[in-house]
Formats: structure tokens, C-alpha cells, sequence
């Protein structure tokens, strides 16, 4: 009697090692004629690339205006080369620290300040410079609560997002003065962020640091590329990878305007 009862069991997990064996047959079949016909690896549809538009030369402008577009697709119009040498970089290449480079009477870090920060206050009889506020932080997600002073304001710092040195690698050595000088103030260059993380990430590009909030990252990949396009610089084989990698997440994300007023 024993006996019999085992026969039903083994002869149902036979059938089902035969049908497990043609799933994955019938699997490998048809990613092999989906590969063959190139429809795998799926490629996401990144749209038409962007209009690019010139504007007049000036302080507080980028190099091109940049349409809109996906990331993706804006991704592809930026070329691709090695770093160049970082021979005779200086900060000083990019003009004096924080310029009025939109002409509003405040300089740029106090602009980002107010842009970013919650319940931004100012130092009282000043149109200007931020007393305290709070900064919901991009990079790591969490809260900081900002006060200015000398052993205080360190904890929100003000980031290049394309960093002022990989700029220089990456094509910023063939701009004139007055667009770096743009380039090193551009708002959507721009972020008020964790300072430890802004230390981390340092002259990093995509390919070497993404922010440790991973709903971000596209936001910042997104950022990047529009910079890059704006000012007319290229990515690196390696970091045009990582990009690709973010993106291909997210492929309907936009790219950002320029942050100067007057664009198209």
C-alpha cells in the first residue's frame, strides 16, 4: 500500500521538473529571438533632442540656451572624450567666489540660501544675507537646520552640482572669463546641500559619487546634463555610462532650464 502511494507523488514532481525545464526553454527561446531581433535589451524611447538657441554674449547667461527635452535624449547630444588635463585650474579661473551675477543686488550664495531653504530669515536690516532657516537636504534626505556664523554655516554649504573642477576637464578650459564666471553662479549649477556630503562628493562625477538619497538621483543626473549642455561641456565614457544607468530608470525625466532670467 505504501508503495502505491508514493507512485502519484513521483510521477507529479516529474511532471513538474518537465514543465519547469520547458518554461525555461520556452524563456530562453524567446529571449534569444528578442535579443536576435534587436528588441532586447529593451531600449527606453528618450524623444527628440532639444533646440538649442544662442544668446548674447554676457555675464549671467549660459552658452546656449537648451530646449526642452528628456534627459536621456539631451544626454545624447553631449560629446563624448577623456578628461582633459586639470593643468592650471584655480578657482580663481571662475571669477571671484559668489558674484551678483544676475545684477539683483544679493550675491549668489545668499540667493541659493533663500531659494532652498524653509522659512528662510534674513539678518535683520539686510535685503540679503540668510540669518537661519531649514533645509530639507537633496543629497541625503534628511533635515538641517541652518545658522549663520563661523562654526555654524558649514552644515548647509552651497554645491556645484557639475563640479567647478570637472568643468575644467571637461571643456571649460575653452570658455571665455565671462562664462565661466556664469558657469561658477548659475542657479541650476547651484544647490544648498548637506556640507559633509558636498565634502564626499568633491570634484566627483556621476560616474565616481551619486547622492546617498537614491530618490534623487535622477534629479541630479537630470541636473547635471543640463548644465552640461548649457555650457557646451563634454562627459566622460565612463560618466556618460552612470548617467545612462540613472536615467534609464526614470527615462521621461526633463532637463532644467538655465536659472538666469531672460532665457528663451
Amino acid at each position: 500500500m505504501a508503495g502505491r502511494r508514493r507512485r502519484p507523488a513521483s510521477q507529479a514532481a516529474r511532471l513538474m521538473q518537465a514543465a519547469s525545464a520547458l518554461a525555461v526553454l520556452l524563456l530562453v527561446m524567446v529571449a534569444g529571438w528578442l535579443h536576435a531581433s534587436g528588441r532586447w535589451p529593451f531600449e527606453p524611447n528618450p524623444g527628440p533632442p532639444p533646440v538649442f538657441t544662442t544668446p548674447p554674449p554676457g555675464l549671467g547667461r549660459p552658452v546656449v540656451y537648451v530646449g526642452p527635452a528628456t534627459a536621456l535624449a539631451t544626454l545624447e547630444t553631449l560629446p563624448v572624450k577623456g578628461r582633459a588635463p586639470k593643468t592650471g585650474y584655480d578657482r580663481s579661473a571662475f571669477g571671484q567666489a559668489w558674484l551678483d551675477a544676475d545684477a539683483n543686488g544679493c550675491d549668489t550664495r545668499n540667493d541659493i540660501l533663500r531659494r532652498d531653504l524653509d522659512k528662510a530669515v534674513l539678518v535683520a536690516a539686510t535685503p540679503c544675507q540668510v540669518a537661519s532657516g531649514t533645509l530639507k537636504d537633496p543629497y541625503t534626505g534628511s533635515d538641517i537646520h541652518f545658522t549663520r556664523g563661523a562654526d555654524t554655516s558649514g552644515a548647509v554649504q552651497i554645491d556645484h552640482v557639475v563640479a567647478l573642477g570637472n568643468a575644467w576637464q571637461t571643456g571649460a578650459q575653452q570658455l571665455t572669463d565671462v562664462q565661466r564666471q556664469s558657469l561658477a553662479n548659475e542657479p541650476l549649477n547651484l544647490l544648498a546641500v548637506d556640507g559633509p556630503a558636498n565634502q564626499e562628493k568633491s570634484d566627483g562625477d556621476a560616474a565616481t559619487w551619486l547622492p546617498p538619497n537614491k530618490r534623487f538621483r535622477c534629479q541630479y543626473v537630470a541636473r547635471q546634463v543640463s548644465v552640461k549642455a548649457a555650457y557646451r561641456l563634454w562627459v566622460t565614457p565612463a560618466e556618460k555610462a552612470a548617467m545612462a544607468r540613472v536615467l534609464g530608470t526614470c527615462p521621461g525625466e526633463k532637463t532644467l532650464p538655465s536659472g538666469f532670467k531672460g532665457g528663451p
